[in-house]
């Protein structure tokens, strides 16, 4: 369950959005001269440090874009080329906002919604009675109980508009600029998501297994 706040947040997050996404390797041709969010949906940090939350922004040109951050109330070790700014939050104060891709919380959170059948997070506000209708959903092709390799590590690389995360026994290729109509190979573990004006599911993540292991 991840905890909302109302907070004002400097920058925002559409400003941080705005600022980073169009100078990003993976946008490929996207026009992101200006971007808009069309939805976003959170995965929960067991330890309740992490805050992970997944943007969906729309670019100039029509395309939807997939943008992973991770806030942090401290700097990441080793993770200065990822940090994608320095945010102040009204309630929790200074939050370093990341790349997640780069971030193990994430990709421990995604592998398991992945490898488990896992959904986005329920909302918890810190307003008692408040609600807010979920607009953004996601599913993992996998099935309860199944088992999660440890993440403690990732590297992660771009390949075109996909960025790939590499662990010691599991891999995700992360998919930035959403194709509609491309499809999983048969058998693939994935993760897929619905959002406000995409009422099919569109493929985001595939997970796979590095070698000598098995997912």
């Amino acid at each position: 369950m991840a905890l909302i706040h109302h907070a004002q947040l400097s920058p925002s997050k559409a400003e941080m959005l705005g600022d980073w996404v169009p100078r990003q390797p993976w946008i490929g041709s996207a026009d992101a001269s200006s971007v808009e969010v069309v939805g976003a949906y959170r995965f929960d940090d067991p330890a309740g440090e992490v805050g992970i939350e997944t943007h969906l922004v729309r670019t100039a040109d029509g395309q939807v874009v997939q943008v992973p951050v991770t806030y942090r109330g401290a700097p990441m070790a080793g993770a200065e080329a990822s940090l994608i700014t320095t945010m102040q939050h009204s309630v929790l104060g200074e939050r370093w906002v990341y790349d997640a891709c780069a971030d193990p919380v994430y990709a421990n959170a995604l592998v398991t919604a992945i490898l488990t059948g896992g959904t986005e997070a329920e909302l918890q506000f810190d307003i008692p009675g408040e609600r807010r209708k979920v607009t953004t959903k996601v599913s993992g092709s996998g099935s309860p109980g199944s088992t999660v390799p440890v993440v403690d590590a990732v590297n992660c690389a771009n390949e075109g508009t996909t960025t790939v995360i590499t662990t010691d026994r599991i891999g995700v290729r992360v998919f930035r600029v959403i194709d509609p109509d491309r499809v999983a190979p048969v058998g693939s573990h994935t993760l897929e998501g619905t959002w406000p004006g995409r009422g099919a599911p569109a493929l985001l993540a595939i997970a796979h297994p590095t070698a000598n292991h098995d997912v």
